[in-house]
């Protein structure tokens, strides 16, 4: 049965990840955090908690998601390449085994409502399918520019009961939805219990949602031996926020095998318009955490950019930040046009459409095809791209044109 295992990289008392993490927050929140890191705590190792929480993830989330052999790219790669396929999970991304946890912590705690903020819509949908089979309200925070690009998610939200909140300031992506939903937050924290969708924010909720998301490497593992007899050379993912791939790098880190993140180049490093935090950012505090951010020279939060809405959120995890500066994990970037193109590859080479998120990870297969040669790669697919047709179907045709 699964259950979260402490790592060299948990975080002290205070939520540190080395000088990374910890909990930047207005006091009045300070008794909601300390209330639920108590809370979790005492259930984080507890067999009982677990054994309930994993029959909702077995029963209800459509766990464990199949590892698939991708014998046609691998051919054409020359290596062996498998698909941690979160895409078949409920809702359709790795999104629900962490907020069927939460919400289910949520409920014990005695909390009436569910509130998240949404990028892609993923975690969105995610959170708004949980509070409905947990019976609690839910009200989901999302940028303007995302509800218009993410029309079908926003409508799935409003077919499970939740409210969605489109939020015109800022720059109105992912940033500007987590500024929302914490102010809501701030004023409504007694019965309310704000799910954060990825392994960032204060602590506890970094170590909290790996913990969560862990469950995909403690998946994989088994599963690659069981095919290959051997650990895989790589273990690939995209990150935004970094939840899948701080979820399936957890049972890999302390091996020989090499974990690699791949954010969102966007148009390219050098242009200005890209969402990846490690290549472009700088130490600094937002959302709670102290972390790497995309930002002037004075400190001002810069607008991110990707043709993923679930990727353009201008920091990454605290945790994440770590790895970065430890070399525990190697990071990596891809443009909006190599994303694209493997979206488009892999629809016609395994007959799977992938998400545009887990497109980033696909996308550095090719751009890496010598490093890969003749090893085994597992990619975390992290979710589907149902979501995203309308949107490669709309730049395509403007390509066209």
């Amino acid at each position: 049965m699964f259950m979260p295992q402490r790592l060299l990289s948990d975080p002290d008392s205070q939520g540190h990840f080395g000088k990374f993490g910890g909990r930047f927050v207005p006091e009045t929140l300070m008794p909601t955090l300390l209330e639920l890191e108590n809370f979790y705590e005492k259930l984080r190792f507890d067999k009982i908690f677990w054994e309930e929480a994993y029959r909702y993830l077995v029963e209800y989330a459509n766990r464990p998601s199949p590892l698939y052999f991708a014998s046609k790219i691998s051919k054409e790669l020359d290596c062996i390449v498998y698909l941690k396929r979160e895409d078949l999970n409920h809702t359709g991304s790795h999104k629900i085994n962490n907020v069927l946890i939460q919400a289910l912590l949520a409920k014990k705690m005695g909390k009436k409502r569910l509130i998240a903020e949404t990028g892609a819509g993923q975690h969105g949908v995610a959170t708004a399918t949980a509070a409905a089979l947990f019976g609690l309200e839910c009200e989901i925070f999302m940028g303007a520019k995302d509800v218009a690009r993410q029309a079908l998610n926003v409508f799935r939200m409003e077919l499970l009961g939740a409210c969605v909140h489109s939020v015109t300031s800022g720059s109105q992506t992912l940033k500007d939805a987590m500024n929302d939903a914490i102010k809501y937050w701030v004023t409504n924290h007694e019965d309310t219990f704000y799910l954060i969708g990825t392994v960032a924010g204060p602590h506890p909720y970094p170590k909290m949602v790996r913990d969560f998301q862990s469950v995909i490497g403690y998946e994989t593992r088994e599963q690659i031996l069981k095919a290959q007899g051997v650990l895989p050379d790589f273990v690939i993912a995209c990150i935004g926020g970094g939840s899948n791939a701080a979820g399936i790098f957890s049972h890999f880190i302390n091996d020989d095998t090499i974990c690699i993140g791949v954010e969102a180049g966007g148009l390219g490093i050098s242009s200005g318009r890209c969402g990846a935090s490690l290549q472009c950012g700088t130490p600094g505090i937002l959302h709670g955490q102290l972390s790497y951010y995309m930002q002037s020279d004075e400190g001002q939060i810069q607008e991110a950019h990707s043709l993923s809405a679930g990727l353009d959120y201008p920091g990454i995890g605290p945790e994440h930040a770590y790895w970065f500066e430890k070399g525990i994990v190697k990071y990596d970037y891809v443009t909006d046009k190599e994303a694209l193109d493997a979206f488009c590859w892999l629809s016609k080479s395994e007959g799977i459409i992938p998400a545009l998120e887990s497109s980033h990870a696909v996308a550095y297969l090719k751009k890496n095809i010598d490093k890969i040669r003749n090893k085994i790669v597992v990619v975390s697919l992290s979710g589907r791209g149902d979501k995203d047709v309308a949107q490669v179907q709309e730049i395509l045709g403007k390509q066209g044109a």
